[in-house]
């Protein structure tokens, strides 16, 4: 039996409940569809269209393109083009049509019904991933959440489209989750999914929230990676903490935060976190499923801003990470952490690099200015730190915890009148420990020069 049948039932997403149907990745075969309206952009949506496909699973066979200034309000593309379309899924026997951007839902219907195939636009493509690559409960259940907000406009007329068998696999791409089970479903029954699904995400926030309140106890302070997707976070975070996190060069191989303690600079630790990456036109009814990101953005002390400078839409990629910020990260006067950009893949900058913006150059796989990045890190997680040697008295022990938790303190020897402390420490830190009884014995540079 699989691990998936193992799973209690109320776990399961809402196609697992209903049949535990296979999900059969490779085999539909698909042809993509975008206008293009003279921009770069819509060039690049395509290629991020046909990597989100591969990411899904599904090979394409070909990509089919029309100069519009806007879709076509009944079809998307205009008829003729529909119809070239007709023709190129039956000779090369495509099973589904892929467009690069969300589709009403009278034009998925009347494609569906003029191309006799299955259709999903770039929306369905992002959800799909989502539904396959979710690995915590609340993630499952948040994209199951998504998917059934997606599928109550557009359920009228797709019934026989979605469990069609006329393809060389019944369900596939697009209908991981509730999109092929709305005959099963009418809109009352959805309803009550919707309902259930959102009291048990309240109740996976409570959790979430003692489980963020035990991670502030910590000393150390936190740096989230955040950056479009692809850009390199995963790469980066096991370079600069020497760790093993899964990295894949595929559009959101990363759907869980992951958090890795590391020495920035001898004596200054820090914990840094993996977050899923964002994307243009992100559809709104999964940025809850990106709950414990939008917190490790919220809750850091820093974040760092990768940017992939190697793609030729790396100024949309920004555009694209800051408005997410901006619209459902943090709102109006909110405080906000400072943040670091840093300009990733510059070794594969063809020309090589000289972009005219803000952000310090790197290479995470080559090793390219990170020295550089770990100073610029540490001078902005522990401004003005000097090195200081003092003696603490035996009661006052406990008010430098902090620092040795954070790895910026170390006791070197006990004595009658206290403990001998060596530390990097600020003004204001050292005001701190003075008020406790701290007392200043001899100087760290003192100490080396009598070695």
């Amino acid at each position: 039996m699989s691990d998936e049948k193992k799973l209690p039932r109320e776990e399961l997403l809402i196609e697992d409940r209903l049949g535990l149907r296979a999900r059969v990745l490779g085999t539909e075969q698909a042809i993509l569809v975008g206008i293009l309206q003279g921009d770069e952009e819509d060039e690049e949506s395509l290629r991020e269209l046909e990597s989100l496909a591969d990411t899904a699973g599904i090979p394409t066979l070909a990509v089919m393109t029309q100069r519009r200034p806007r879709p076509h309000p009944a079809t998307f593309i205009g008829k003729g083009k529909v119809e070239e379309l007709k023709a190129a899924l039956s000779e090369l026997e495509a099973d589904v049509v892929i467009f690069n951007r969300e589709l009403r839902p009278a034009q998925a219907r009347n494609l569906e019904t003029a191309l006799n195939r299955k259709v999903i636009d770039r929306t369905q493509l992002i959800m799909d991933i989502f539904a396959q690559r979710a690995s915590t409960k609340e993630a499952r259940l948040q994209v199951e959440l998504a998917q059934l907000h997606y599928l109550l406009p557009r359920l009228r007329g797709w019934g026989t489209s979605l469990t069609r068998a006329g393809g060389r696999a019944v369900g596939g791409v697009g209908t991981r989750g509730p999109g092929e089970t709305q005959l099963e479903l009418d809109r009352n029954k959805i309803y009550v999914r919707i309902h259930s699904l959102e009291r048990r995400l309240k109740k996976t926030a409570s959790e979430r929230a003692v489980r963020r309140h035990k991670r502030g106890r910590s000393e150390l302070p936190e740096v989230a990676l955040i950056g479009y997707t692809n850009s390199g976070k995963s790469t980066l975070l096991n370079t600069l903490c020497t760790s093993d996190v899964f990295v894949e060069n595929k559009l959101f191989a990363t759907l869980d935060t992951r958090v890795r303690r590391t020495d920035i600079t001898p004596g200054r630790a820090i914990l840094m976190s993996d977050t899923v990456g964002f994307i243009q036109d992100l559809p709104h009814d999964l940025v809850p499923a990106f709950a414990a990101t939008l917190e490790a953005a919220k809750t850091a002390h820093l974040l760092l801003h990768v940017v992939d400078v190697s793609k030729p839409t790396w100024e949309a990629d920004i555009r694209a990470v800051t408005d997410t910020l901006e619209t459902e990260i943090f709102h109006d006067e909110e405080d906000r952490p400072p943040m670091l950009t840093v300009l990733n893949k510059i070794d594969r900058c063809e020309n090589g690099f000289s972009l005219n913006v803000e952000g310090l150059p790197i290479s995470a796989t080559v090793g390219t200015n990170l020295d550089e990045l770990r100073s610029m890190i540490a001078k902005r997680l522990f401004p003005e730190s000097t090195e200081r040697s003092f003696t603490l008295p035996h009661q006052a022990l406990h008010a430098l915890h902090p620092f040795t938790a954070a790895g910026r303190a170390r006791i070197i020897a006990y004595g009658e009148r206290g403990a001998q402390v060596e530390a990097a420490l600020s003004s204001d830190e050292w005001r701190v420990l003075e008020a406790a009884g701290a007392v200043v014995s001899v100087s760290v540079a003192s100490l080396d020069e009598e070695l």
